[in-house]
């Protein structure tokens, strides 16, 4: 064990506390002992011990061990994160079982064996690790969050719109597992960020994960983390998204790409409220609120046995389904005033609004891309004009003409070869934002791309 942490002992035997110091100077950056639990508190504030090694009894009362329970009671309160190992003679192993239920990270015995003392002890120092690791990882989260949380605004006074924040406000109190169903473009996360934003769990981390743009090997390891050496690139231990996640809510986006064998690993995790870490044994407790979104037919996936019926079930307590943007009436025209009124301020243009012609135009257009094409169109409108009002011609929008009776195409590969020609140009050749108009991911994308030669 390579010199790692710093450790405190606390012991009421001077004898106990020379020869740990002695035998674990080699193995700790650093080393602090006490003779009293009364100087634990001190100590944590002054020296941030990462494992505390601490006696159950003491001479107040040499039998009972309450002084050694009363000492991981303080420990707890300033840091519930604390690893604390309690030492204890033979006969009091039930005490230290005890213990363990009450918060102490393991225990050794009196007198100790020095491979097996060490053995614990590293581990203590692991598991520390591990919890500083995912407290920084939640840090960073709702740092980030700060700044993303403020731009998410949803727009909306239609009937379909309204009847969502209605179901939104009844979850507020709830832990309840939320599916969104809708096209893509639809505005699935925000409504995510808003579910989270209304519930208990807000201020506490909001953890979401693409599963559309996963690599289908890297799966687990996102999902629940791996320890160092479990595969060739895992230099160090990293906590997965579940595990970040506890306390907070998960989100869980394209939830229908799950493999079949991921959907099992998932259900158990959730069944049971614990994952292990790719390379691991050790179960880790976890506490998330599930919120998962799919722009596919999930229950005719079922139908076809591509996703489990018990795992829909378990993600499925409420279900949310976002209308198209062409179904939503009016709200288009309120949506485009509020990305304009971005726009304009963001590139710095006197645009004062649309003309009537133009907001015809925006109404009776299908919108494929719904609210995220809206958004495009806007933004491309705005940099382009150079008048006070936008006009028909400032959006380039091409709507899907019914073909008749006699130029009807039935053959697949030429209707899907103009699908993705149209996604390609209403992306702008962006790819990834082509593969969300078609509703396929990207790497399905750019497979047809190569086979159609495009």
């Amino acid at each position: 064990m390579n010199k790692q942490g710093k450790i405190l002992i606390v012991d009421d035997n001077e004898d106990v506390l020379f020869a740990l110091n002695l035998l674990l100077e080699p193995y700790f950056e650093k080393i602090k002992v006490a003779v009293t639990p009364e100087k634990i508190p001190y100590f944590m504030k002054t020296f941030e011990p990462d494992i505390i090694l601490l006696d159950m009894n003491f001479s107040r009362d040499a039998i009972s061990g309450q002084e050694g329970f009363e000492g991981l009671k303080r420990v707890l309160e300033i840091d519930p994160q604390a690893i604390v190992i309690f030492m204890t003679a033979y006969a009091d192993t039930d005490k230290a079982v005890k213990a363990i239920k009450a918060g102490a990270t393991d225990f050794v015995s009196k007198p100790w064996e020095k491979e097996k003392l060490l053995a614990t002890l590293s581990s203590g120092i692991k598991l520390r690790n591990s919890r500083l690791e995912v407290k920084h990882l939640k840090k960073q989260v709702t740092i980030l969050q700060d700044s993303i949380y403020n731009d998410h605004e949803i727009i909306g006074e239609s009937a379909a719109m309204q009847e969502i924040f209605s179901t939104i406000y009844k979850l507020s109190d709830t832990d309840a597992n939320i599916l969104i169903l809708g096209e893509n473009g639809t505005g699935k996360d925000m409504i995510a960020h808003l579910l989270y934003r209304s519930s208990s769990r807000y201020n506490k981390p909001f953890i979401s994960i693409d599963l559309g743009s996963i690599p289908e090997s890297l799966f687990e390891s996102e999902l629940f983390g791996y320890e160092k050496g479990a595969f060739t690139d895992a230099r160090k231990s990293k906590p997965g998204r579940m595990e970040v996640a506890t306390g907070g809510t998960l989100f869980l986006d394209e939830i229908g790409n799950l493999p079949l064998t991921m959907q099992v690993k998932l259900l158990t995790a959730l069944e049971k409220q614990q994952i292990t870490r790719l390379g691991s044994t050790q179960a880790y407790t976890i506490d998330v609120r599930l919120i998962c979104a799919t722009n596919v037919n999930i229950h005719k996936l079922v139908n076809e046995g591509g996703f489990r019926q018990d795992l829909l079930y378990r993600i499925n307590t409420i279900q949310i389904h976002i209308p198209p943007l062409r179904e939503r009436g009016n709200d288009i025209l309120l949506l485009a005033d509020h990305f304009l009124k971005i726009y304009t301020q963001k590139y710095r243009k006197e645009i004062q609004g649309l003309t009537r012609e133009s907001k015809n135009k925006l109404l009776k257009y299908n919108w494929p891309g719904n609210v995220r094409e809206l958004q495009h169109s806007i933004e491309r409108a705005v940099i382009l004009s150079e008048q006070v009002l936008l006009r028909p011609e400032s959006f380039l929008l091409q709507p899907i003409q019914a073909p008749t009776a006699k130029e009807e195409i039935l053959n697949l590969e030429q209707l899907e070869r103009q699908a993705i020609e149209r996604a390609m140009r209403l992306s702008e050749g962006n790819v990834s934002r082509a593969a969300d108009y078609l509703g396929i991911t990207r790497y399905a994308l750019y497979r047809k791309l190569e086979k159609l030669g495009l």
